[in-house]
């Protein structure tokens, strides 16, 4: 059994040199073999030439610097389709994986009666709360979802995020890599979507798998930027990234669409109004 790992990174050498490391500490069966793509969107920060000394076993190519996470995932993926792998493990380069990572996920996986992708949840250190795994919907045609987590068991979820996703060959072949639709974010949530909806299972391997840190949302400041800041925000793809948000909602959960276009301008005009009506609900 062959695993593809998928990275993407820029400017993060520490970050992506101690993520590698984990890797190389799993425990996992003899007839396992890991073989690691990665690609540098152009690192000014000499992260390909750490990984190029110190993990010389790894498949590294190169961005023009604007990819970001979904296109430097894509591209990374791209080029491990043509290894013969039967699982792809999507891991973004901040996160510390435990030893038994990979063991846990593909024994999650054998428990689904139906190919399935497995996710693994991950641990804020600095808050000892879950940051990032999976999550299931309130409603089964609108937007909004609530993470879910059990320490002893794996769990059905609809949608979530791929810090830790192991995603099976056959899941591939069907519906393909992440949506090209997508910059940065979003990708993971509308590619875990996509497969509920072709027939496939997402699940959550018990316990935590890894480490990382929640950094989602730290570059939004509300009433304390001005309004060109606010709008900046809007668009950027590491922001609110307006049209891709309104592709991906219109996408999956068409009924929540005018509720979303008036968060994204609440949010963006009076972030006075929205930090109340976020926090009255």
């Amino acid at each position: 059994m062959k695993i593809a790992v998928l990275l993407t990174t820029y400017n993060r050498k520490q970050k992506t040199i101690a993520c590698l490391k984990t890797l190389r500490m799993q425990t996992f069966p003899v007839n396992i073999e890991v073989e690691i793509f990665l690609t540098d969107d152009a690192s000014s920060d000499g992260t390909a030439e750490a990984v190029k000394i110190f993990f010389p076993e790894v498949h590294l190519y190169y961005g023009n610097g604007s990819l970001f996470w979904a296109g430097g995932m894509r591209s990374t993926w791209q080029h491990a389709l043509k290894s013969n792998a039967d699982y792809f493990l999507l891991l973004n380069d901040d996160t510390l994986l435990y030893k038994d990572a990979l063991s846990s996920l593909i024994k999650s996986i054998d428990m689904s009666s139906k190919p399935a992708i497995c996710i693994g949840s991950t641990v804020d250190i600095n808050t000892g709360n879950i940051s990032y795994g999976g999550s299931r919907l309130r409603y089964s045609k609108r937007w909004s979802g609530y993470t879910i987590h059990s320490k002893t068991s794996y769990l059905s979820c609809d949608f979530g995020n791929a810090n830790i996703m192991l995603v099976p060959r056959k899941i591939v072949d069907a519906i393909g890599i992440l949506n090209n639709g997508y910059t940065h974010s979003l990708a993971d949530y509308d590619y875990t979507l996509t497969a509920k909806k072709a027939g496939f299972e997402v699940i959550v391997a018990p316990g935590f798998l890894g480490s990382c840190t929640d950094d989602h949302g730290n570059n939004w400041m509300g009433q304390k930027t001005s309004f060109k800041q606010r709008l900046k925000y809007l668009k950027s793809p590491k922001g609110l990234t307006y049209k891709e948000y309104l592709y991906f909602i219109r996408n999956h959960f068409p009924l929540s669409y005018p509720t979303a276009f008036c968060k994204l301008w609440l949010k963006t005009f009076f972030p006075f109004l929205w930090e109340t009506f976020k926090n009255n609900h």
